[in-house]
Parts: C-alpha cells; sequence; structure tokens
C-alpha cells in the first residue's frame, strides 16, 4: 500500500508539471476597473481575456465558468459582450457607493446569496470590497477598501512546495476611474504596484498572494453645489436690493415717480 501511494503521489506532481507546461503557454489577462463616473452613476467594467491554449486544455470548465460570469451579470442588471473567443466584456451599472459594494461583493462571491451554481474544478477565491462614504456638503468623501485572496491558485505539492505559481499565467488589474481621481492609502502592509494616469488609478495585483489596498476619492455632490449656486444667487439678489440700487439712487428715484 505504502508502494502504490508513492507511486500516485509521484504521478499525481507528474500531471501537475504537465498541467503547468500548458498553462503556461497561455495566459489569462483579468481586468477589473470601477468607474465612479458622479455621485449618482458608476459602473463595473470586466475584461477577461483567455488564452488559446488555455481554452484548449480546460474548455468545459472554462465555458461553464463564462456561463455562470454572464449569469452573475444577468442577475445583477449588468450585461455581457463577446469580443472574440475567449474574450469577454462584463459591465454592472450602480447608483451609489452602498450598491457598488453591494453588487461587487455579490459578483465576486455569488454562493454566499446563491446567486449562481458553482462551477466544478475551479479554486475558491475570497474577495470583498467595502465603500465607506461622507458627506462634507460640496463634495462625497469616498474611502474604498478590496481585499482578495488568491492563495488557493498555486499549485502545491504534498511536501509544501509551490509546483506552479500563478503569476506566471495571471494578469490582474484592478482600477479606479473618478472623476478627481484617487489617492493610494499606505498601509504598512505589503505594498502593490499601482499606476496613475489621469483620472485612473491602477493596482497590478499579486497572483497567489493576498491582496490589502485602500483609497480615497472624492466626487462632486450636485445637491450640494446647486445648494450652494441658490445661496449665492439670493445673496446677491439681496445686495443688489437692499445695498447697491439704493445707494446708486435707483431705489429712491422710482420712490419719488
Amino acid at each position: 500500500m505504502k508502494h502504490l501511494h508513492k507511486i500516485f503521489s509521484k504521478l499525481r506532481i507528474f500531471w501537475t508539471i504537465i498541467l503547468a507546461s500548458c498553462l503556461l503557454s497561455g495566459c489569462v489577462d483579468y481586468d477589473v476597473a470601477i468607474n465612479f463616473e458622479s455621485q449618482t452613476h458608476g459602473e463595473i467594467v470586466q475584461h477577461i481575456q483567455l488564452g488559446q491554449q488555455f481554452t484548449n486544455f480546460s474548455g468545459t470548465t472554462v465555458q461553464e465558468w463564462l456561463d455562470s460570469i454572464k449569469q452573475r451579470a444577468s442577475q445583477l442588471g449588468g450585461r455581457t459582450k463577446q469580443l472574440q473567443e475567449g474574450e469577454i466584456l462584463v459591465t454592472i451599472p450602480f447608483n451609489n457607493g452602498a450598491e457598488l459594494e453591494e453588487k461587487f461583493n455579490d459578483f465576486f462571491n455569488p454562493l454566499e446569496k446563491k446567486k449562481a451554481r458553482p462551477v466544478p474544478d475551479l479554486p475558491d477565491i475570497k474577495s470583498h470590497l467595502s465603500v465607506t462614504q461622507s458627506n462634507w456638503i460640496l463634495a462625497i468623501r469616498n474611502q474604498l477598501v478590496y481585499d482578495l485572496d488568491l492563495r488557493s491558485l498555486s499549485v502545491i505539492a504534498a511536501n509544501g512546495n509551490v509546483l506552479l505559481s500563478p503569476g506566471s499565467i495571471l494578469d490582474l488589474d484592478f482600477s479606479l476611474n473618478t472623476p478627481w481621481g484617487a489617492t493610494n492609502v499606505e498601509t504598512g502592509l505589503e505594498t502593490l504596484v499601482t499606476e496613475k494616469q489621469n483620472s485612473q488609478l491602477t493596482w497590478k495585483l499579486k497572483s497567489g498572494e493576498v491582496n490589502h489596498l485602500e483609497t480615497v476619492f472624492w466626487v462632486p455632490s450636485p445637491i450640494g453645489i446647486g445648494a450652494l449656486v441658490i445661496i449665492l444667487l439670493v445673496a446677491l439678489g439681496s445686495f443688489l436690493k437692499y445695498r447697491l440700487l439704493p445707494a446708486l439712487g435707483i431705489g429712491k428715484r422710482q420712490a419719488a415717480v
């Protein structure tokens, strides 16, 4: 029995190495973007592109995964667009920070609320996003925190060694687009690589590791700005009526007539 166990262990390692060699020739690009256009409108956009070798090697599982993505997006009021074979674009709208948090977490954790059937042979990935908002009258301050555990993507041997590092086959980006840009918050944890271009901030996520990012951004408040404009117009009208016009003698002339 011990001899058979050693043989099976060696075979498992052998097939894992074969799997790794197949996957290394086909990369998976997964870009997640949050476009926070205004206080009351935004979109979660996902661009997924699978390498040809990856789709050929595990076509059935990949198709089930893509079908699950389409199902979850539809349940959350989103839409999917097939760009080409193995490449799709997913767009999910949201109306405020609370809805962004709810829809994002529902999409990436569908089994918690049983919004989608499980896909076999896929690792368990833990994802959680939180958005905290505070009203500063003219603008809304938003603090976004995202935690993504990708350790389950690593292929581990019986002795604990990593046989396949997912960083060699997965390219994961998380970006945030806001009207006034965003600021990365240093947390003291292992820093993720960030890229800033105009109003977009992008993080390079690490496959096979725990990723933690925090950012603060501001969004203009139409209600607050509108209220300020009204106050200024009322103040200007009062100034013209009770200060400027009497000083010019306009009010007195009308009274005399």
